[in-house]
């Protein structure tokens, strides 16, 4: 018995150690060379300084005077002053802006989150007539560039007196977001079981009770998502903004900057340092969204 023990141990040692050397073999076969390392560091690195340097430019050039920003000297810092940040803050329209922006993308932001949480969630839970059509509707208003919605969604502001309004630019910016946010939610919506759903009906819940009690607590992340683009079609938007507004009142940031830089007399020393204060906002949104992004972006994305 014990030559027996022996014999199958040595038939399966050698065994053993051939998979655990294939294994190795493996896993070093799966190394990245040098060569390919450098490459990929490489391409990696260049492909953050593409990014990252307009941003340091424009940071850097907040701090400089005038003269120092048109010079054709390459400076890190020349004669760094705030004076330009003083100006911006204390002797432009930029609170005014800068308030007319907040209101059109906080009122953007929640009636967009409201209608596109409310939309996708019939379209993942209810099959009801136009069910499929109104999908398509969704996807196809998505195909048209800005450039030509502008004319036909100004003939409608106009005839119900919103030109030169903030209301106006909130209604298309809805335009732009909802149907896109739809169709991300009702695919979150999807991944949510509709066991809970009926749990909630037999516990006396009705259709709306349960979205708002049971089904948006878990689809945080992707109203975090649905929040976050609509905050940034709202903030960034310029088109639509130079189109209905008239009065400097009324400009919204992102076409108020424009008046930095008249034809004849470009002014780069505010624009940048505005600009830099542009960003500011839309980074707490991101900061407070983020932990819910990569789950609301990938929400839907597999099925089973």
């Amino acid at each position: 018995m014990t030559e027996i023990v022996s014999g199958a141990t040595g038939l399966v040692g050698p065994a053993t150690t051939r998979a655990r050397g294939g294994a190795g073999g493996g896993a070093r076969r799966g190394r990245r060379g040098p060569l390919a390392s450098i490459l990929l560091h490489g391409t990696l690195i260049t492909a953050s300084l593409i990014a990252i340097v307009p941003i340091g430019w424009v940071l850097l050039s907040s701090f400089k005077p005038g003269y120092a920003v048109q010079s054709t000297e390459l400076s890190l810092v020349q004669d760094p002053t705030l004076a330009n940040y003083a100006y911006v803050l204390g002797e432009s329209s930029f609170p005014r802006w800068l308030l007319n922006s907040a209101l059109v993308a906080a009122f953007t932001m929640l009636i967009g989150i409201f209608i596109s949480a409310t939309t996708g969630y019939a379209l993942s839970r209810f099959n009801f007539p136009g069910r499929r059509q109104l999908m398509l509707v969704f996807l196809v208003t998505q195909m048209f560039p800005v450039a030509i919605l502008i004319v036909p969604i100004y003939t409608i502001m106009a005839r119900l007196g919103l030109i030169n309004t903030l209301a106006a630019l909130v209604v298309a910016y809805l335009t732009i977001a909802v149907p896109f946010c739809a169709w991300m939610l009702k695919g979150y919506f999807d991944t949510i079981p509709t066991a809970l759903d009926e749990a909630a009906a037999i516990d006396g819940c009705g259709p709306f009770q349960t979205f708002w009690r049971i089904i948006l607590p878990l689809a945080r992340p992707g109203l975090a998502v649905t929040a976050f683009y609509t905050f940034l079609t709202a903030w960034a938007e310029v088109a639509y903004a130079s189109a209905f507004i008239q009065e400097d009142r009324n400009f919204t940031l992102a076409y108020g900057l424009q008046q930095f830089v008249p034809q004849f007399n470009p002014q780069w020393e505010y624009l940048t340092a505005a600009a830099v204060l542009v960003t500011i906002p839309a980074g707490v949104v991101f900061f407070f969204a983020q932990r819910h992004l990569v789950a609301g972006l990938t929400a839907g994305g597999t099925k089973g």
